[in-house]
């Protein structure tokens, strides 16, 4: 299970921090941090939105692009064996393998 919330757009990882007895919001995709805290899913949501927010208006006072900038290419090591494999699916599908890979990671990534 994904402990991923959306506010306002925005994806936040939830976890919980026994230390403070709370769970603990933290943007993703941000140019920076910002981060919050709370006991309840409403109190998150609240606390997320003032924290994204307080964020956003600092990025905008210093000229800067909130958003995290993504290339579209990383490194990724898989066994030979699935390697192969992939590549014969690919193959039977007509794909190149960079496209069989990508259709693979973003149904995954939809199915949650």
């Amino acid at each position: 299970m994904m402990n991923i919330m959306d506010i306002e757009g925005y994806k936040a990882i939830i976890k919980y921090d026994p230390g403070l007895d709370k769970f603990r919001g933290e943007f993703i995709g941000l140019n920076g941090g910002a981060d919050f805290y709370a006991t309840t899913i409403e109190e998150l949501k609240k606390e997320g939105r003032i924290s994204l927010n307080v964020f956003l208006e600092m990025c905008r006072e210093e000229g800067l692009d909130p958003n995290k900038k993504y290339s579209g290419t990383f490194n990724l090591r898989v066994p030979p064996e699935l390697h192969a494999e992939i590549a014969a699916r690919s193959a039977a599908e007509g794909k190149s393998l960079n496209k069989c890979v990508t259709d693979l990671i973003e149904d995954a990534v939809h199915s949650q």
